[in-house]
């Protein structure tokens, strides 16, 4: 009892000092223009965001105050615009089509840097030609960069399926204008060479990663795990017993996992095929569900039914997940393969945590000393859960703050669960050991007397 004492507070404090040890990192936004790249198939979408000023010096469109309404008035002719400064053409020289959105506005920039400025936003769909690659061209940007010659326009590919470039984006070069001859530096994007194999591999990547960086999945998949190597007491059918084989509780915890990869899969699978989803009604319910399972890991609500309400609560949690597919804007094959790849992702992962979790709770289950562990660990998740929920209801408060950071003690956690377990089972084996000299002693002992069996019948 006193070794999982002290072990929960070590990783409370650790967990503590680690928190407040954290600082809050701040972004600083250049004063350029940026291009960011979308790949698909057959076209190439591309971002254009340029400060509002540059803009105006370089095209003399008057947009005023920069306001939403002045560069609405404008739209036409910021899209005439772009259009005669972005002139993609493939390596054999032929030009690509390009169609531009309705142009947006909105802030950017850093007080402490560039200060805060506005920009414009103009999304362009560039179309190659019949046959052509629509993974390697010139881009053909000059815009604002040939009348402004301290401009530079940082291009880089946000999304890429086929290259398995689907989260992190990367930079592919800059467009500047040479100040010795005055002219525009041009770009060649060159993307390599693309598979559905890459893109279904980084599909598995990004399930991988959403369940290792989504502390609220974790915590649900983890407080799922504290009861399932218990059985329900005899004494009360709201109160929990002794543990059961590990055979058992491998197979409860095999259902679980498979009934929640089961619910997730259908909602993910909608979702992403364009069902709509109330994402904050979806992660409030996602901080309901991490509740409920802290309050079942504490007293039994529904023994024997963890799969069914696994199930349940994986559909809601699916509709979170479909939000990554959302923003990829797959279709046909690329989509039934991010379905798969990124279901597989998630699944594995989700093994790797059961692998790493449950055995140290069997044994500690199986050494008598797993109340103080698994009360403590559904005490702290419910009261994360009802930060989350707050939080998410609008209402800010500091637990929910710290549970986001949770995932930053993951290993330390597991760690620690380990070497407690380990401690447990080698304080049993040892007592064990001296229950069993001490019984072979007294049974040496001179003027013990001898003992006898009594006589049976054949």
């Amino acid at each position: 009892m006193r070794t999982l004492t002290r072990a929960l507070a070590a990783v409370s404090l650790a967990f503590v000092v680690l928190v407040l040890g954290t600082g809050t990192a701040s972004a600083h936004v250049l004063p350029t223009s940026t291009v960011q790249l979308v790949v698909g198939a057959d076209a190439v979408e591309a971002q254009v965001s340029i400060p509002v000023d540059d803009l105006t010096a370089a095209s003399g469109l008057d947009l005023g105050d920069a306001s939403e309404a002045a560069v609405t008035a404008q739209a036409s002719a910021i899209d005439a615009y772009l259009v005669a400064h972005v002139r993609p053409t493939s390596d054999d020289g032929r030009a690509w089509s390009v169609v531009a959105g309705a142009p947006t506005v909105s802030g950017a920039g850093d007080a402490r840097t560039t200060g805060l400025y506005r920009e414009v936003r103009v999304l362009l769909t560039l179309t190659p030609p019949a046959g052509a690659d629509v993974r390697s061209f010139d881009l053909g940007y000059d815009a604002v960069v040939d009348r402004v010659a301290t401009h530079t326009v940082i291009v880089t590919v946000s999304s890429d399926w086929s290259g398995g470039q689907v989260s992190a984006p990367y930079e592919v070069g800059t467009v500047v204008r040479d100040t010795v001859t005055g002219t525009v530096v041009p770009l060649h994007v060159d993307l390599g060479s693309g598979s559905d194999l890459r893109g279904l591999t980084s599909m598995v990547v990004l399930g991988i990663q959403h369940i290792r960086e989504g502390t609220d999945h974790q915590l649900f998949l983890l407080t799922l795990l504290l009861p399932a190597p218990l059985l329900v007491s005899a004494s009360g059918p709201r109160r929990w017993g002794g543990p059961v084989t590990a055979r058992s509780a491998l197979g409860r915890i095999a259902r679980i996992t498979l009934a929640f990869t089961f619910g997730h899969s259908v909602t993910l699978a909608a979702g992403a095929i364009g069902v709509p989803v109330p994402q904050q009604a979806v992660e409030v319910l996602i901080a309901v569900s991490i509740l409920v399972a802290a309050v079942h890991a504490g007293r039994p609500l529904f023994p024997g039914r963890e799969a069914l309400v696994a199930g349940c609560f994986g559909l809601v949690h699916g509709l979170a997940f479909s939000e990554t597919l959302r923003a990829l804007d797959l279709t046909g094959g690329r989509l039934v393969l991010s379905l798969v790849g990124f279901n597989l992702g998630i699944e594995l992962m989700q093994l790797v945590v059961v692998a790493l979790v449950l055995p140290p709770l069997v044994l500690l289950a199986r050494a008598g000393r797993y109340s103080t562990l698994r009360v403590g660990a559904a005490a702290l998740t419910g009261v994360a859960a009802i930060g989350w929920v707050l939080a998410r209801l609008g209402v800010a408060n500091p637990v929910a703050d710290l549970a986001d950071r949770l995932g930053s003690v993951a290993v330390l956690v597991v760690v620690v669960l380990w070497v407690v377990a380990l401690l447990q089972v080698r304080r049993s084996g040892a007592a064990s050991a001296a229950g069993a000299g001490r019984r072979g002693s007294r049974r040496a002992s001179p003027g013990s007397a001898p003992a006898t069996t009594p006589a049976t019948r054949g």
